[in-house]
C-alpha cells in the first residue's frame, strides 16, 4: 500500500508539474498574441497614414478595411524573420539511400524586393551532388525582404547546412515589379543570379554540365 501511495503522490506531483507547465505556456502564448496584436494595429495605423498623405480618403467603403488587410499581408510575407534555417527545414530532410545526383528544377519563388517593397517572382532551380543520402523537401523558403542576390546564397547554404553535399548550385531567374512598373519598364525582362558551392564550384567539367543544362531550354 505505501508503494501506491508513492505512486498516487508522484502521479500527482506530475499532473501538477503538466500543469504548470501548461499553464506557463498558455501565458507565453497570450503574451505572443498580445504583442504581435500590437505590431498589426501599428502597421495598419502605418497603412492609413501613407494613404492619407497619398490623397485618398480611407473612409471611402473601398478603403476602409485596406490598411488592415494590407498589414495581414505584410506580416504574412515578410514571416520569416521569425523563422531560422533549422525551422524550415528540419520538418523536410528525409532519410533515403541516394547518393546520386538530385536536381529540382522550375520551383516558384515570390519575395519582395527591400528596395521598393514590390513584389519579385520567378523560378529556382536547385542542383544537389551526392546528397550524402538526405534529401530535402524544398517547397519552403523564408520570407522576408530580400534581393535576390542574398536569397539566391542564402538557398545554397542552406541546403549545404542541411544535406552537406558534395557539391550545391542554384540560379534564381526572376522578374521584378520595380523594374517592371518603373525603371526599364519593360514587361520581358528578368534578372537570372546564381551561386555554386563545393564540386560545382572546384571542378569545371560538372561546372560546365551544370550551366549547360541550366541555359538549355
Amino acid at each position: 500500500m505505501e508503494y501506491q501511495h508513492d505512486v498516487e503522490i508522484n502521479g500527482e506531483d506530475k499532473y501538477q508539474n503538466i500543469c504548470k507547465h501548461n499553464g506557463l505556456c498558455k501565458k507565453e502564448k497570450d503574451s505572443k498574441d498580445d504583442t504581435d496584436s500590437n505590431k498589426l494595429s501599428h502597421i495598419e495605423k502605418a497603412y492609413t497614414t501613407i494613404l492619407s498623405e497619398l490623397g485618398e480618403d480611407v473612409d471611402r467603403e473601398g478603403l476602409r478595411r485596406t490598411p488592415l488587410r494590407a498589414a495581414k499581408a505584410m506580416q504574412f510575407f515578410t514571416k520569416g524573420y521569425k523563422e531560422t534555417t533549422q525551422d524550415i527545414l528540419n520538418d523536410a530532410i528525409f532519410d533515403e539511400d541516394h547518393d546520386e545526383m538530385v536536381i529540382v528544377k522550375d520551383i516558384d519563388l515570390f519575395s519582395l524586393c527591400e528596395h521598393h517593397l514590390v513584389p519579385f517572382f520567378g523560378k529556382v532551380t536547385i542542383w544537389a551532388y551526392l546528397p550524402n543520402k538526405k534529401v530535402v523537401g524544398l517547397s519552403k523558403l523564408a520570407r522576408r525582404l530580400q534581393v535576390q542576390e542574398r536569397l539566391t546564397k542564402q538557398i545554397a547554404s542552406a541546403i549545404s547546412e542541411a544535406l552537406e553535399p558534395a557539391g550545391v548550385a542554384v540560379v534564381i531567374e526572376a522578374a521584378h515589379m520595380c523594374m517592371v512598373m518603373r525603371g526599364v519598364q519593360k514587361i520581358n525582362a528578368s534578372t537570372v543570379t546564381s551561386v555554386m558551392l563545393g564540386t560545382f564550384q572546384d571542378n569545371p567539367i560538372t561546372r560546365k554540365e551544370f550551366l549547360d543544362l541550366t541555359i538549355r531550354k
